[in-house]
């Protein structure tokens, strides 16, 4: 080999070694790079706010906050559980529309593809009738299922990781009870890579923190009475809490609000302009129970839902509770506006003058007999717009979805409902009334447009 040559050659070696050090580099600072971003978007536990110390339950001598109220300590296992899966509103999620309960088929429109929810009915063959004790806390603390796969956090085992093993099996002993349905699996329709289960067990190992509840002895027995409620069993994050790019909540924003299946989960954290600070413990019991407060609005959607299905039927003590643990949680603003509207004027001549008169041909049509032109219902509480968070949102999103969707609450005095109206108006129309009704009954009028609501349409549940 020539000298000209030995140099060519030592000089592509050299560029070779150049490269591949550049190349092995980048990969390097890329993964540390994901793996900072993931433990920084991770950020503190759900209760990290309290900032006292927090000890094993065996190491709490103050009452203890799991497991049931004390009017059904001496109940049957069956009947604990009962109460316990009312509490984690099981039969919410796990009930197809107009199926049987608990038989699984709902579906969970995300961005990325649709999750059905399993049947968990004591079904042999497609429900958890073969699943150990050992398998259902697999499932409920760590998203593992009997065969070994991963469950997507639609299923909020990152919640549920906190609850105690007893009451999980309580739970389990009641699912146990029911009548078994025979009901397999609805195959989900998510795109590559979020069809692949496996990598579910990275996402786990950052964000499922895989413990038990720990009380904080500097906080009083009712405040853990309603973090255990809140955290571990109604899983309130699941919905109120914004989520960072890899899905897991992000609780430096603790409460501060998110839109979960195409509905808006308003900021329940203690900021008095668009949480619940200016809100009085009275009125939260009462949203949280009976789903509605005059001059702050009618639960609806998902949060309609956890109400009639949940928060309504537990014990006043523990519903307690949950305010006195809400209360404490940190003020998180939001973009909502700080000031609620009032009444609007009796007379449909006056207000707002809006770009599409569909919608006041609309309202007009099909809402004013119950709602009035004022915002304040001369039937029902629960239909007054006046005051409502909803129709303080600029972004409309609850507006539109009630149009969509309708809504159906039980009350103690009987069944309340609007009907839907998704099939009568088209997606132009049902935009254009939702920026009416803000622009009425709001602070602040709404934009929304025909593919605004194309959307929502198909983020909402089926």
């Amino acid at each position: 080999m020539t000298p000209f040559l030995g140099k060519i050659r030592d000089w592509y070696l050299g560029l070779t070694t150049i490269m591949r050090s550049v190349l092995i580099g980048g990969v390097v600072v890329v993964i540390i790079g994901i793996v900072a971003y993931i433990w920084i978007a991770g950020g503190p536990g759900p209760m990290d706010f309290s900032g006292g110390e927090k000890v094993a339950l065996a190491n709490y001598h103050s009452a203890d906050p799991t497991g049931v109220p004390a009017t059904l300590k001496s109940a049957s296992l069956v009947k604990r559980g009962e109460y316990l899966a009312r509490a984690a509103d099981c039969v919410v999620c796990h009930t197809a529309k107009g199926e049987t309960p608990y038989a699984g088929g709902f579906a969970f429109t995300l961005p990325f593809g649709t999750i059905y929810s399993t049947n968990i009915t004591p079904d042999k063959d497609t429900g958890i009738g073969n699943y150990t004790d050992a398998q259902f806390l697999a499932v409920m603390h760590r998203g593992v299922r009997k065969d070994g796969k991963r469950l997507y956090p639609a299923m909020p085992f990152a919640s549920y990781t906190y609850m105690t093993d007893a009451d999980a099996l309580a739970i389990k002993a009641y699912l146990f009870s029911l009548s078994p349905v025979r009901a397999p699996a609805k195959a989900n329709t998510l795109g590559f890579p979020f069809n692949q289960r496996w990598a579910m067990g990275i996402w786990a190992f950052f964000f499922n923190a895989d413990t038990r509840f720990a009380p904080d002895t500097a906080k009083s027995p009712e405040w853990n009475r309603g973090a255990y409620i809140a955290e571990a069993l109604a899983h309130c994050g699941e919905c109120h809490t914004p989520r960072n790019l890899a899905y897991a909540l992000n609780n430096r924003k603790k409460f501060a609000g998110e839109v979960t299946a195409g509905w808006r989960a308003y900021n329940i954290s203690s900021d008095r302009d668009s949480g619940i600070g200016a809100w009085s413990d009275d009125q939260v019991f009462a949203y949280l129970t009976a789903g509605h407060v005059l001059g702050h609005g009618t639960a609806s959607g998902p949060m309609g839902e956890a109400v009639d299905e949940s928060f309504s039927q537990l014990a006043p003590e523990d519903m307690h509770a949950v305010v006195t643990y809400l209360r404490s949680v940190p003020a998180t603003s939001s973009d909502l506006p700080a000031t609620l509207a009032p009444a609007a004027s009796p007379s449909h001549k006056q207000g707002p003058m809006v770009a599409d008169a569909r919608g006041k041909e609309v309202f007009e049509g099909a809402c004013a007999s119950c709602h009035s032109w004022t915002g304040v219902s001369p039937i029902l509480p629960f239909a007054t717009l006046t005051g409502a968070r909803a129709v303080n949102d600029p972004n409309a999103t609850n507006v539109a979805q009630i149009v969509i969707s309708g809504t159906r609450r039980k009350t103690p005095q009987g069944v309340v409902s609007m009907p839907a109206f998704g099939a009568s108006y088209s997606n132009a129309e049902i935009a254009a009334v939702a920026n009416y009704v803000t622009a009425r009954f709001g602070s602040e009028g709404s934009r929304l447009t025909e593919s605004d609501v194309a959307s929502l349409r198909r983020q909402s549940t089926q």
